[in-house]
């Protein structure tokens, strides 16, 4: 195997650990689909498949860029700092700027699932566990 395959490989085990990480015990998966270098430098686009089951709550985090993500199936509660709780539905999109502090609940009986894009530096973990926001 070659080093640059090394190191992709590497980038993206890093990449799924940190959705493992968001996932334990909330019901969340992120599947990674895709990663490539962008037009701006030190950044790459990262497109995930995202469910969340029936009663999963994403931990509160952000990400290192942003996340641009279109709901597929389901609907979900997008909790935002700073922000009312809003509900997103299947044929709806969403943006979270670079470090938003956010998260979102499904109170809903089916699994919502999104497509995800993050443009996000490289490097770094796809997202960081973060403290709730004072409401």
């Amino acid at each position: 195997m070659t080093q640059s395959k090394m190191w992709t490989v590497a980038g993206v085990a890093l990449v799924g650990l940190a959705g493992v990480v968001l996932a334990q015990n909330s019901g969340l998966t992120r599947t990674v689909v895709t990663k490539a270098d962008v037009s701006v430098p030190n950044r790459e686009a990262v497109v995930a498949r995202v469910e969340l089951a029936p009663g999963g709550v994403v931990g509160w985090h952000t990400h290192p860029g942003d996340e641009v993500s279109y709901v597929t199936d389901g609907e979900t509660t997008l909790l935002v700092a700073g922000q009312a709780p809003r509900k997103v539905v299947a044929g709806e999109g969403f943006v979270i700027p670079a470090g938003l502090v956010h998260s979102a609940k499904n109170e809903g009986n089916s699994a919502t699932k999104l497509i995800a894009v993050y443009i996000v530096e490289k490097g770094k973990p796809l997202a960081a566990v973060a403290t709730a926001p004072v409401q």
